[in-house]
């Protein structure tokens, strides 16, 4: 799951806790839309928590290069 699928679910999460006036028995929408707002958090934060790891700057390679050891086994040595 990205940002974008958070925001998604945390959008809809607060239109169906906030915006819809529905009364039943069988299902509690404003509780659905809460979880769906807390899901979407939840997606968020785990997405920028784990953005340094695999977003930019997070795949750049770092190879350190040793010099030749011993004598004759430079460049100079032709």
């Amino acid at each position: 799951m990205g940002i974008g699928v958070g925001v998604i679910l945390a959008a809809v999460g607060a239109i169906l806790a906030f915006a819809v006036h529905v009364s039943g028995n069988a299902v509690n929408i404003h509780m659905v839309g809460w979880i769906l707002m807390a899901a979407g958090g939840f997606a968020i934060l785990v997405s920028l928590i784990f953005w340094s790891s695999w977003g930019p700057g997070g795949l750049t390679r770092r190879d350190q290069v040793n010099p030749p050891a011993g004598p004759g086994s430079g460049p100079s040595s032709y």
